[in-house]
């Protein structure tokens, strides 16, 4: 399944499926299943979705939820027992089970909601397990890696750790509440280095989370894959490293929202400079190169991964993120970063 920190609601192709993309395993059909049960329309679970709805010749509870990237889910909502790998098992798991699905899913049989919300995962087992977790993002280009991973073995596959347990050797930095999002884990990003020294226009200001608005602010979302900052942070970011990387060919024209590319081909060794962030309360992730330099064809094309947006909330995406294994403490409200997590 997909990791989504960015997003609330689990849910899982079901048969008959309407609409739905190619599933890499089979598709889940509830009529054979035990423990699956419909939520009545009248149920408090139903009114709790932002985009929900009724069949009333069912008087059975539906759901949709539409992403950022314009992907797409809808169905029944329902409750089911989910088994993980280990033989962990959790009963009455609200989740959608999605009849209409399109949408970047790549294969995944659904997505896992780990948002902060009253419908997430984490908030729905948090009796059992607390409301902590951890996950760790192998490098997208490894040959075993999985983004859709929820427990897989193996010492090259995307994990995901439900329970207090966190990574000794993470760095922390505190929550930061949006009384206008519940949703989303905000942090303080408070500055970025590049070659070992702080970048000046990075400005905490432009980062900061305006609480009576709910606008700006930063957030911590497995579910996105290049991180945004706020326009004039990523210009700043974007000039200092062009002007530390200058040994380096650029290549023109940039590539999709990348505007920043260079020329690597033949070249087997290449000296870069390095990038990390910044957090209030002293947390740092330095990042390694694979995390902000990424190949985007096969002729040696590298683009630094980063971009910038105008849309007020700053984000921190996976390709920065992999790697590390990032602690989620919402028992300490906290948010943790340790390096070669995996």
């Amino acid at each position: 399944m997909v990791l989504d920190t960015g997003s609330d609601v689990v849910w899982l192709q079901c048969a008959p499926c309407r609409t739905c993309y190619d599933q890499s395993g089979p598709v889940f059909d509830s009529r054979r299943s035990s423990s699956y049960g419909a939520v009545d329309c009248a149920a408090p679970l139903c009114r709790r979705l932002d985009s929900g709805g009724c069949d009333l010749r069912r008087r059975a509870c539906l759901y949709q939820v539409a992403y950022g990237d314009g992907s797409v889910t809808a169905g029944d909502f329902a409750t089911e027992t989910l088994t993980f790998a280990g033989g962990a098992r959790v009963a009455r798991v609200a989740l959608g089970c999605g009849h209409d699905n399109e949408g970047l899913f790549v294969a995944a049989a659904g997505l896992l909601g780990l948002g902060r919300g009253s419908l997430s995962f984490p908030t729905q087992i948090s009796r059992r397990y607390g409301r902590s977790f951890s996950y760790c993002l192998v490098d997208r280009t490894s040959s075993s890696s999985s983004s859709s991973s929820s427990a897989a073995s193996g010492s090259r596959s995307s994990t995901v750790t439900f329970g207090p347990g966190s990574a000794a050797s993470a760095s922390f930095t505190p929550m930061v509440r949006n009384p206008r999002m519940e949703t989303f884990y905000y942090v303080q990003l408070v500055g970025i280095s590049v070659g070992g020294a702080r970048v000046p226009g990075v400005a905490e200001s432009d980062l900061r989370l305006d609480p009576s608005t709910g606008r700006g602010g930063v957030i911590v979302d497995s579910g996105t894959s290049v991180t945004r900052l706020a326009r004039p942070s990523y210009s700043a970011l974007r000039d200092a490293f062009r002007a530390a990387a200058a040994g380096l060919r650029l290549s023109p024209g940039g590539f999709s929202l990348f505007d920043t590319c260079y020329d690597l081909g033949g070249r087997k060794v290449v000296k870069v400079p390095t990038v990390s962030m910044h957090f209030a309360g002293g947390a740092e992730a330095a990042l390694p190169p694979e995390n902000y330099l990424i190949p985007v064809d096969s002729r040696g094309t590298f683009c630094f991964a980063f971009a910038g947006t105008d849309g007020g909330v700053s984000i921190i995406g996976n390709i920065q993120q992999q790697g590390f294994r990032v602690v989620f403490d919402g028992d300490g409200q906290r948010v943790g970063f340790a390096p070669k997590g995996c």
